[in-house]
């Protein structure tokens, strides 16, 4: 699995990062992904330039981790130029499939696990890839620093669902992964929301 983020990260525009999800060695079997499609318009004109495999659809999916427009905006012009199914968890959206809570979707070379984690949003949702130990967060807070706050209970259960799998890697709607001691900074933020 390769992961490349299409953000420019000098644009102007407020925008979500933008993961591109493909196999090792672009495959036809492979299901090139996007994760969130973001605000700026530029990363049409980056993604016709990326090596996404021959004979393949360049974007074949996309996957809203929720309907911010941030995340989402570009979609009309991402659905326009690469004709890709969109999946999400939102209606609003206008997603070709309403994900729900557990199911399992090829991205690239691997298969991945779609977890229901409101708390950003309602329709909020993340990624686990459990292959690559890697977790696609949107803009869920999952890195929680103090028990000054109250969560719904919705949000608890879904936290100790995303504690409960093996991460080395998470991916943020904004700024840069994760790359160390995932499992103690999640498993340290969950003690923290029960407290609160």
């Amino acid at each position: 699995m390769r992961i490349t983020n299409v953000t420019n990260p000098k644009s102007q525009s407020y925008s979500s990062n933008v993961y591109l999800i493909r196999g090792d060695w672009n495959t036809l079997d492979d299901v090139n992904t996007l994760i969130d499609v973001g605000n700026d318009p530029a990363i049409v004109d980056a993604l016709g330039e990326m090596s996404t495999g021959v004979g393949k659809k360049r974007i074949e999916q996309v996957i809203l981790t929720h309907g911010h427009f941030d995340h989402a905006a570009n979609l009309a012009l991402i659905r326009e130029a690469f004709r890709p199914v969109v999946y999400a968890h939102s209606a609003f959206v206008h997603a070709d499939t309403i994900l729900e809570d557990g199911e399992i979707l090829r991205c690239g070379d691997r298969f991945c696990e779609v977890i229901y984690t409101p708390g950003h949003s309602n329709d909020s949702i993340t990624i686990y890839c459990p292959e690559e130990k890697a977790l696609f967060v949107g803009d869920t807070p999952v890195l929680i620093r103090s028990a000054d706050a109250t969560y719904a209970e919705a949000y608890v259960r879904a936290l100790e669902r995303v504690c409960s799998k093996d991460v080395e890697t998470i991916y943020f709607g904004h700024g840069e992964p994760l790359y160390e001691g995932c499992n103690e900074r999640l498993e340290q933020s969950l003690r923290l929301v029960r407290r609160g």
